[in-house]
């Protein structure tokens, strides 16, 4: 299904279907996380969709958008383990589809060379009032984290539980960086992330391989790159119960534990903990959900989700201050329970239904399907389609209670009322 093509500097994944009505690329930058680097990447993708050479303003540029058939652009910016991710994204329509045999996806890959390659920029120098205007809204960016408390618990569990990790930098960077960017020490990153980067091309959709690969092969080229990269190192450190209690003017107090699964993506036992964090708090069927939220009722919200390239089990639950003790305890006795194999056969079934009905739904669109692939870029493994459907329907009673002799408690983060 995926084709990997090397394409000097840039690897090429084709993935030919029908099953979409666009076509998409997404244009894939990996770097390991640096705190010194983190807040200037940060800003780049939002600085280059801001204008190239040939479309200088953010309005032409969209104007050409608009005359593809509506064709989109967006990025995004994302962790995973220890690399900082950008994506570039650009859906256009099948021209199969249209009157006019117009060879959209020609000129929609010729455009996003033209952004990546050829933004607008002046003497080694991105646009001054581009970057001024994306420095603005980075700050807003990274200020929204702090007003959502929900995201901010998170944060600030992260923060806490991989003190002196690359890990615990946020994804948006840090407020008090953002005023000493430039736009030439931006433009000077930028260069250097074109030369040191890990860069991943994905075109997903029905379109004539050999037309593309040209294409690619013409607008895509890098020359005399040596990617940086790091081995996705497991943390090896002692891990003892740590609690935080912050105060702050909030209604709902933010309870968030982070706990050390010890595996990451693509290892044997990854698979077998799906369905551990699939029972233990990832859907409503599951225990906390059952058990904190809906039997004590002690929580607004209670659910567990996996940091899966960082070997990460983060549960998150909204709980009234006074609480705080009932909750912690309550939560410690379901993971217990787990560890124990208190759970039946029906719902280790049940679980592996919603998980595989889960994924099912991610590759129902082209992103999602992107993103799935480029797990294996992360990691350095290699999981199909297919082999993890078979994992997931393999896993067992007993391998999920093994998966959960792994399983140590890192840091209890509490975000509390001022009544307490």
């Amino acid at each position: 299904m995926e084709k990997i093509i090397d394409n000097q500097g840039v690897k090429l994944h084709l993935i030919k279907t029908d099953k979409y009505k666009t076509n998409t690329i997404v244009f894939k930058m990996k770097a390991p996380i640096e705190k010194e680097h983190a807040t200037t990447r940060a800003l780049l993708p939002y600085v280059l969709q801001g204008g190239t050479n040939t479309y200088p303003s953010f309005t032409e540029l969209r104007t050409y958008l608009e005359n593809l058939y509506g064709a989109t652009l967006s990025v995004d910016l994302q962790k995973k383990g220890e690399f900082h991710i950008i994506s570039i994204t650009m859906e256009v329509a099948n021209e199969k589809f249209l009157k006019q045999s117009t060879p959209l996806l020609d000129k929609a890959l010729t455009f996003l060379a033209d952004v990546l390659f050829n933004p607008k920029s002046t003497n080694n120098s991105f646009d001054e009032q581009i970057v001024a205007k994306e420095k603005r809204t980075l700050k807003q960016r990274i200020q929204a984290v702090n007003d959502d408390k929900m995201r901010y618990a998170n944060l600030r569990l992260i923060q806490e539980m991989c003190k002196n990790e690359p890990y615990a930098i946020p994804v948006n960077g840090i407020l008090e960086d953002v005023d000493q960017i430039t736009a030439q020490s931006l433009y000077n990153y930028y260069q250097e992330s074109l030369s040191s980067d890990e860069l991943d091309l994905y075109i997903v959709g029905d379109f004539i391989e050999e037309e593309v690969i040209q294409t690619c092969q013409a607008k895509f080229q890098l020359k005399n790159r040596t990617p940086k990269n790091i081995e996705q190192t497991k943390v090896q450190k002692e891990v003892k119960e740590n609690v935080i209690i912050e105060k702050q003017d909030v209604v709902q107090g933010k309870l968030n534990i982070g706990l050390r699964t010890n595996i990451q993506y693509g290892e044997d036992d990854y698979f077998a903990l799906q369905v551990f964090n699939g029972l233990f708090g990832g859907f409503p069927h599951s225990k906390l959900f059952m058990n904190v939220r809906e039997k004590a009722s002690l929580a607004y919200y209670a659910a567990s989700r996996l940091e899966s390239h960082k070997g990460l089990m983060l549960v998150m639950t909204g709980i009234e201050t006074k609480n705080y003790e009932k909750a912690v305890t309550i939560i410690k006795e379901q993971l217990q329970a787990m560890k124990q194999g208190d759970f039946s056969e029906a719902d280790i079934e049940q679980t592996k239904a919603v998980i595989q009905n889960q994924m099912l739904e991610t590759l129902d669109t082209s992103r999602g399907l992107v993103e799935v692939l480029y797990h294996n870029v992360i990691s350095g493994a290699n999981v199909s389609e297919e082999t993890w459907k078979e994992k997931i329907a393999n896993v067992t009673k007993e391998n999920i209670i093994q998966v959960g002799e792994k399983i140590q408690l890192d840091t209890i983060y509490f975000l509390s009322g001022l009544e307490a």
